[in-house]
């Protein structure tokens, strides 16, 4: 079919040929993207997802309908003692458990459309290599040091034990069944000695004991004044969000950097990891047999993915002058890619590309309670596609509620909603109804609406306020999206549809406009097209199978951001044909999900009685009565942790809404109607939580 787009430069897209490594430029905005490495022990939930990967996945979309040189580099974390302890657990190696959890990882994301230039993982010889080498300059840098520290012993196994290979009796609480690093019951940090009667999880039957092991420890207290300088104008060039590091003012609110940073362990003994290097002719320090310690290795993934990607990874990785690097991740990962990897990098001497601006999120939490795998609550891996909804759909709900300030809650409610009330009625409609007139009443052919190639210039006030809104809307498009505020930018394409609904209404645009005004009728077709063609742009970093179902609808290439809406699908271009973009979603399958994904009712945590906190030799009556109180903690916890009724989670729903109502209140610009607006938002926040907390004493 007849293809008529004005040739400008820019206006197209610039897409790699097939095989062609993506490599920055000087000169040029180069944009190197990293979303946090998922742990190769389990499979992503919806929250994990939103969370890093699909949120790096829209800003990196975003950058290339930008036609800006962008590289997104992923992979599974496969070390440490997590995959250990899970490899155990289901009878099977690390390796065979990281062959296994990469295939799920990698079938998840093709099916969320998630565009990594690279996905890879971190057991590959070029991260040993990079790992390596990291280390053994810290070390003749001398930012590191031998420390000797007691550590559990498998006298059965003949080797020691990391923190979550051993299980006995809580000191604080006396659950039998606390972990290494953590007791589950009082949700107490634990250093692995300090458990009574402690066994080993490989053979409970050995006997554990204590025995004095050496480890390498970076020197985090000698380098604190170099990262806090480094924060301190990253934070400003970048513009960082605040976070648990630096708040709003720049100000470093992390305590550990407050209190004074403390050296921090970097090997491990383990057999799962990076081998501790050592140098032929110098002393091994007693490191020999051991590993790199996770979370030393850990983030060293995403240089180490990307030199599995291309020999030439050090123009990224080494090019801090020229590349600008875009780190997503969940809240609870701040620390490591704000303080401890950078204190690596510096540590290590080279000029590493470091990082520009954090992108972070709260929780997405499920209907009203935690994803929960061992409960099979919550939509896991894969089973997305069980449910037929389709890939955009998921993908705009999820960016919808992206949790950017505060915990979100998922909602089949909601999920259902936002298709039929927004994305078919809003941004569904307005293409269809403009595509299908032009089919019907042009024969499927772009008609003269007077207009030359260019920038749009209006002729009536019904136009002037189109294109000055348009225009004022792409703005806002793009400024959220360089800010990296993706729930913004989604709700500002959304704008820009409803804006379209609107011209075509204001417009009356029907057959009677063709016979009574064919020329004002041909311009507002020709116009509801383009501002189509520029939609398909937008709306690529959050659902790139509907933007490449309306580049074929309009028989269009694909085309770059604009700054302001152009006539760029001339006269005499021959549409494809028209079909549904959306299509609608039964309320009542909220129910049939909720049920197939609500998982079973959690157990509660029998109360142990005042004899139970006996278990541990010795204890206390003040630790007694603690653990009385840390079982009363747990057993309400798990009340809170059963099925709520319908009628709690609608309520919860509309207490979320509300909420939502008031940040947004807060964010407008202080006026006497928005003082009043607040109060009375906040008045009705406070009712509904009140009504609320009554509800939940009769459910």
């Amino acid at each position: 079919m007849t293809q008529n787009v004005r040739q400008a430069e820019g206006l197209l897209r610039d897409i790699p040929k097939p095989g062609e490594k993506i490599l920055p430029v000087d000169g040029e905005t180069n944009v190197l993207i990293t979303s946090a490495l998922p742990y190769c022990n389990n499979v992503p939930h919806l929250g994990n997802i939103i969370g890093s990967t699909l949120s790096a996945d829209v800003f990196a979309r975003y950058n290339r309908t930008r036609n800006r040189r962008t590289l997104y580099v992923c992979g599974t974390d496969e070390y440490g003692t997590a995959t250990e302890t899970q490899a155990l657990k289901e009878g099977i190696t690390p390796r065979e458990l990281c062959d296994k959890y990469n295939a799920l990882h990698v079938e998840t994301y093709k099916w969320f459309e998630l565009g990594f230039d690279h996905f890879g993982r971190t057991s590959t010889p070029a991260h040993t290599e990079i790992c390596q080498s990291i280390y053994l300059n810290l070390l003749h840098n001398g930012y590191l040091e031998k420390q000797e520290k007691d550590q559990t012993y498998c006298e059965g196994c003949s080797k020691f034990l990391a923190d979550r290979f051993v299980e006995g009796t809580c000191p604080h609480c006396g659950a039998d069944d606390a972990r290494g690093d953590q007791c589950d019951l009082c949700s107490r940090t634990l250093d692995a000695i300090d458990l009574i009667n402690p066994r080993c999880l490989v053979n409970k039957t050995h006997t554990v004991t204590t025995r004095t092991s050496a480890h390498m420890y970076v020197k985090l207290d000698a380098l604190q004044s170099r990262v806090e300088e480094w924060i301190k104008r990253s934070w400003k060039e970048g513009k960082w969000s605040p976070n648990a590091v630096v708040n709003a003012e720049g100000e470093i609110i992390d305590a550990r950097l407050k209190g004074g940073m403390r050296p921090s362990p970097v090997t491990r003994d383990l057999t799962w990891g990076v081998p501790v290097p050592t140098v032929e002719g110098e002393d091994d320090q007693g490191m020999k047999g051991k590993v790199l310690y996770v979370w030393f290795d850990a983030p060293i993934g995403y240089p180490s993915i990307t030199a599995n990607y291309t020999a030439e990874w050090k123009r990224w990785w080494f090019n801090h002058q020229n590349v600008r690097l875009y780190q997503f991740m969940g809240k609870d990962n701040v620390y490591f890619h704000t303080v401890y990897f950078p204190s690596i990098l510096i540590g290590d001497g080279r000029p590493w590309t470091t990082l520009h601006h954090l992108s972070t999120t709260e929780y997405l939490n499920y209907e009203g309670g935690k994803f929960s795998k061992s409960h099979n609550r919550g939509v896991f891996g894969p089973a997305a596609k069980e449910t037929g909804i389709p890939t955009s759909v998921w993908r705009y709900y999820l960016i919808s509620t992206r949790p950017e300030t505060a915990d979100a809650m998922f909602s089949w409610a909601d999920c259902i909603a936002a298709n039929n009330n927004v994305l078919l009625n809003n941004f569904g409609n307005f293409v269809n109804r403009a595509l299908k007139f032009v089919t019907s009443q042009y024969d499927s052919v772009i008609p003269d609406g007077g207009d030359a190639p260019g920038p749009l210039s209006p002729n009536d006030d019904v136009d002037a306020d189109f294109i000055n809104e348009v225009n004022a809307l792409l703005k806002d498009y793009i400024d959220a999206m360089e800010a990296v505020k993706l729930r913004l930018g989604l709700q500002t394409v959304m704008l820009l549809s409803a804006r379209g609904n609107l011209y075509l209404q204001a417009s009356g645009l029907n057959k009677a406009l063709m016979t009574e005004n064919p020329k004002r009728c041909a311009q507002v077709v020709a116009r509801a097209l383009n501002l189509i063609y520029v939609l398909s742009a937008l709306v690529h970093p959050f659902m790139p199978s509907t933007s490449a179902a309306i580049l074929e609808q309009l028989n269009a290439p694909e085309r770059a951001v604009p700054t302001v809406l152009a006539n760029d699908l001339l006269a005499g271009h021959h549409i494809g044909t028209p079909e549904h973009l959306f299509k609608r979603i039964d309320e009542k399958m909220a129910d049939v999900w909720r049920e197939k994904f609500g998982g079973a009712p959690a157990t509660a945590t029998p109360e142990p009685s005042a004899d139970a906190t006996h278990v541990a030799p010795g204890m206390s009556k003040r630790k007694a009565a603690a653990a009385k109180k840390a079982a009363d903690k747990a057993a309400a916890a798990a009340q809170d942790d059963k099925p709520k009724s319908a009628e709690v989670l609608a309520w919860e729903q509309k207490v979320a809404e509300q909420g939502q109502k008031v940040r947004e209140l807060k964010g407008k610009p202080k006026t006497e109607e928005t003082d009043k607006e607040i109060a009375d938002a906040v008045e009705e926040l406070k009712n509904l939580k009140a009504e609320l907390v009554e509800l939940q004493k009769t459910s």
